[in-house]
């Protein structure tokens, strides 16, 4: 078990909140249990994840909260084991952290049953956005369909005609490709589900080559898009390719380089986007971690600054109080304005980005806007 005091300086450890409002204001401590991804497959996001989180933690600048920090292996049945330590030995008030889909939804659920909150920095399965919405579940990165559904529009604004589309077999890989197929919403030259955590795609490809496609579309997060873009980039295919950030981010592109180099991609938040806040993150980030951080690091560091400023207002005891601080999303987003759709996901501009070589990083910069205040189809369902 780690904790905030207990990580190393390379975690960027601190005991923090904002203005000292939980520790003078309202009498309590606010404990955080963040259960994330930190080893195996996928830990560099999880890695992010947990360094944005700590960060914007720190940068607040009060003792008023304790972080434990844990690592779920990319394994729902141990993320379940450690939410269950956290809230019944912990005694954690908010749960986050998590990277999968299929592990949020072995979590979320049993944590907001239970009365605690759990604020999402990354998954935003359809489940929860919908029917299976909760009073004490926030999501404040997008909900899984999101990205995808810029991606899709995007494509169609690019004049694909047929494009050929692939994604893990999870929850948020057909998430991916349905937000796809909704706003592209034509042909296809052929649909594949990969298995999660595949690093070899010959046959993948193959399919591929056989077929009509104009174009690819892939949601192939964490070392999944490793394997498949230079595995891609070698089979001599030419064909233009369109994703989501999490196949061309920053734990992405330092390993596929070259291959990367000019293929566009959609975010809700890009490393160049001109406003004050995401400026002062991106350099606090990497004069900490020596390193440009990524979207997860983003929404991570966003989700710490969200709690902080729930925690000026309300007593995370008080849990209808604390409920409405965080509805109230009164914080400095780094992505500009931010607001809570009525299921508790963001309302938000996605942005096409193009990977591009800076020096000697790889990087993305913002080439236009794919969807402007977008809300999920999901909150209609929601009876919040």
């Amino acid at each position: 078990m780690q904790t905030l005091r207990m990580l190393g300086a390379a975690s960027a450890v601190a005991l923090a909140m904002a203005s000292g409002a939980v520790a003078d204001g309202h009498g309590g401590k606010v404990k955080i249990g963040l259960i994330t991804t930190l080893t195996g497959g996928g830990a560099a996001l999880g890695v992010d994840i947990r360094d944005g989180f700590l960060l914007g933690i720190k940068q607040a600048g009060n003792e008023g909260i304790e972080v434990v920090v844990e690592d779920d292996q990319r394994k729902p049945d141990i993320a379940v084991q450690l939410a269950d330590k956290m809230i019944q030995s912990e005694k954690v008030d908010i749960m986050t952290g998590i990277v999968w889909s299929n592990l949020a939804l072995a979590v979320a659920p049993a944590a907001t049953a239970q009365g605690k909150f759990y604020i999402s920095p990354n998954a935003g399965p359809a489940q929860l956005a919908g029917k299976g919405c909760h009073e004490n579940y926030f999501n404040v990165a997008w909900q899984n369909d999101g990205p995808h559904e810029a991606a899709g529009a995007h494509a169609k604004e690019l004049g694909f005609k047929n494009p050929f589309i692939l994604a893990p077999n999870y929850p948020a890989g057909k998430d991916a490709l349905t937000g796809f197929k909704r706003t592209y919403a034509g042909d296809l030259a052929g649909e594949l589900y990969t298995k999660l955590g595949q690093t070899d795609y010959a046959a993948e490809i193959a399919q591929i080559r056989a077929s009509d496609a104009d174009g690819i579309f892939f949601f192939l997060p964490g070392g999944m898009g490793i394997s498949f873009l230079k595995q891609y980039a070698d089979s001599g295919i030419d064909l233009p390719v369109v994703g989501p950030a999490f196949s061309f981010d920053q734990t992405i592109l330092g390993a596929v380089g070259e291959a990367a180099l000019g293929i566009h991609n959609t975010a809700q938040w890009s490393p160049d986007l001109d406003n004050a806040a995401s400026k002062a993150f991106v350099e606090s980030f990497k004069a900490e971690y020596g390193r440009i951080p990524s979207i997860y690091a983003q929404q991570a560091f966003d989700t710490a600054n969200l709690i902080v400023s729930a925690a000026a207002k309300a007593d995370v005891k008080d849990t209808d109080a604390f409920r409405e601080a965080l509805r109230a999303a009164d914080f400095v987003s780094t992505r500009g304005d931010f607001k809570f759709g009525s299921n508790q996901h963001p309302i938000q501009d996605f942005y096409v980005r193009e990977v591009i070589k800076d020096g000697d990083v790889f990087t993305n910069k913002i080439i236009g806007v794919a969807l402007e205040d977008r809300q999920d189809v999901y909150a209609a369902e929601c009876k919040l």
